[in-house]
């Protein structure tokens, strides 16, 4: 794979998972953030796992196992940890918002990176975090108190998600991207059904009436495009990666705008521009 292929495929990623907002917070009006969790983990692994044994047959490289199961699992904590957030967060945040907040990790996984492989971020990391506090505080309204719990909550998750990218990186040199997907849902499937189990009320119906938004989210947002991500990573840089799929947030905005019929204010668009320019 040529590296503007790599590029390329993070860039429908980042498409796909912008308009997976509208979804899942359409889906919350059906389910609690946790039983969505643990919907989508388990479809995606479903069809996820099929992908993954032909791969460990049938795969030119003899991965080493237990590094690929010790990241997908690390990677798979990250994700849960990110999910939660964002996903209870997006309860109250606007989809625009969510798609916003989230970006932020981007600015966030040069430091991750830093601790991971002791390369400490350039100057111009540095300006970012700057620019990307103040695009936050307009997003806001030009105020923090006006974002809600919320929205709070989304931008908690970016610092899992920065994780994650990191984790994905390193697990990506095995050349295993559907099987070490697959390791990562089954970690967040797990995990999202037994706190489903124990913190909200599980029902069939409701499953049932969400269906097409967990069709969405659990194929077309989380096989498919996970997958892909694994794979391009083994050519882009985590840093470099980060960027790409952080237009997810335009995404996002267009959804919003397009379904919803949500904008923001001139001010509001201001800050959405400084987190751009910060990425």
């Amino acid at each position: 794979m040529t590296r503007l292929r790599a590029d390329l495929m993070l860039l429908a990623c980042a498409a796909v998972w912008g308009f997976a907002f509208f979804f899942q917070k359409r889906a919350m009006t059906h389910l609690g953030p946790l039983l969505f969790i643990a919907a989508r983990s388990l479809l995606a692994l479903t069809i996820l796992v099929p992908l993954a044994l032909r791969e460990w047959r049938t795969g030119a490289r003899q991965a080493d196992k237990p590094r690929l199961m010790r990241l997908g699992m690390l990677s798979g904590l990250a994700f849960f940890g990110g999910a939660v957030f964002q996903q209870t967060g997006i309860v109250t945040a606007t989809v625009t918002n969510s798609g916003f907040l989230t970006s932020l990790y981007v600015v966030i996984t040069p430091f991750v990176a830093w601790i991971v492989y002791r390369l400490a971020p350039k100057g111009w990391v540095w300006l970012a975090v700057g620019l990307s506090a103040f695009g936050t505080w307009l997003l806001g309204g030009a105020s923090f108190a006006a974002f809600s719990t919320g929205d709070v909550l989304v931008a908690v998750s970016a610092v899992f998600w920065a994780v994650h990218v990191v984790l994905v990186g390193m697990g990506s040199s095995e050349e295993k991207p559907a099987t070490f997907t697959a390791l990562q849902f089954a970690v967040v499937g797990f995990l999202g059904t037994a706190a489903a189990v124990m913190f909200e009320s599980v029902e069939g119906a409701a499953l049932l009436r969400a269906a097409p938004d967990l069709a969405f989210v659990g194929l077309l947002s989380s096989a498919l495009p996970f997958t892909l991500f694994a794979a391009a990573m083994q050519y882009v840089k985590a840093t470099e990666t980060a960027v790409i799929v952080s237009t997810e947030s335009l995404f996002a905005a267009l959804a919003a705008w397009l379904f919803l019929g949500e904008k923001l204010s001139a001010v509001g668009w201001s800050g959405a521009g400084l987190l751009i320019l910060a990425t």
